[in-house]
């Protein structure tokens, strides 16, 4: 690539994540215009010469204050679109949050397989390269998309920002909230044994989920006497989470505390996650918690900055480093 700095663009909706994402990693700032028409359609322009540039789009495909998730979407590929129409040399899409990418295969008949659709529709704006990071199902995710595609991990940063908080680590147990989720459970559990070099428990429980509703709450696994972490990829309702910790505790558990990457918090989640049984709450700032107000969950939120693990990520796709630390979950 040219030795420009790479160029960093957002909608407005996702510019707070964008512009410390392109300061960490020496990018510049990509100008851009959004105009709404009188009917609800809208325009997105880039204002500045992209030709012959390394371009990165870095947006969470999430809901926002100012839009829906579907409107996000549609004014990321718009975007995408432009840069490409207007001569970028590289073009990569960043979403810290993937939307709609949950839904990975079918559980019933003629079920839509979204994760592939998204999948598509980016391949149709003719990018380059996706960066997501703790994707809902990694082995969907890659098979999605025919353009290399790359899934950071955040545990590492999660694991730096437990211990820098004064939190407990001994009679630690790191816990899944469903048996789909025990990989990650256990790649979180390696990585906090490592860096303590001690012992850490592994847990999970039993979930079903049917047309919305949630049944099932067998665990396996030593959680007496030990503070669990529950460790998921997104939170959304908070129901999942809340159920697991109630179980958690209800077999000995001393404390339990919930760590995802992804802080969706539905309309409902304020009130779910209103209860004594979760110590602490910890997510990312991949999606804004604007949804959370003054209440006894914000209260005890703590949200981890993703933005050097990103800014590192651009940094070593433009200069062409080795991201193979920043895959293994490594920090930066």
């Amino acid at each position: 690539m040219p030795s420009r700095p790479p160029l960093v663009f957002s909608l407005a909706s996702g510019s707070d994540l964008a512009d410390r994402v392109a300061a960490w990693a020496g990018a510049e700032r990509g100008a851009h215009e959004e105009r709404a028409f009188e009917d609800g359609e809208h325009k997105i322009r880039p204002t500045i010469s992209v030709r012959e540039r390394d371009v990165y789009v870095v947006q969470s495909l999430c809901t926002s204050p100012e839009q829906a998730v579907s409107d996000t979407l549609i004014r990321v590929l718009f975007l995408l679109g432009a840069l490409r129409d207007a001569g970028a040399a590289r073009l990569t899409m960043v979403a810290p949050y993937l939307g709609y990418s949950r839904k990975d295969r079918r559980t019933k008949p003629r079920d839509p397989v979204t994760t592939r659709y998204i999948g598509q529709l980016f391949e149709a704006m003719h990018i380059d390269r996706i960066v997501t990071l703790d994707v809902h199902n990694v082995a969907a995710f890659q098979n999605a998309f025919r353009c290399p595609s790359v899934m950071l991990e955040a545990r590492h940063v999660f694991i730096e920002a437990w211990l820098a908080g004064g939190r407990p680590t001994r009679g630690l147990c790191v816990a899944s909230p469903d048996v789909g989720g025990v990989k990650r459970a256990e790649a979180f559990r390696e990585s906090l044994e490592a860096r303590l070099g001690q012992e850490v428990a592994l847990a999970f429980m039993e979930k079903k989920r049917s047309e919305g509703r949630v049944t099932g709450k067998l665990v396996a696994g030593d959680v007496e006497g030990r503070c669990v972490l529950i460790v998921d990829d997104l939170i959304a309702s908070g129901t999942t989470t809340t159920r697991a910790a109630r179980a958690f505790l209800e077999r000995g558990a001393e404390q339990v505390h919930a760590i995802a990457t992804h802080g969706l918090f539905s309309e409902q989640a304020d009130t779910i996650l209103d209860t004594d049984d979760l110590t602490g709450l910890m997510v990312s700032n991949s999606v804004p918690p604007f949804r959370l107000q003054a209440s006894v969950a914000r209260s005890r939120l703590d949200v981890v900055d993703i933005t050097p693990l990103l800014g590192e990520a651009i940094q070593r796709l433009h200069g062409g480093g080795s991201l193979v630390e920043l895959l293994d979950g490594g920090a930066p």
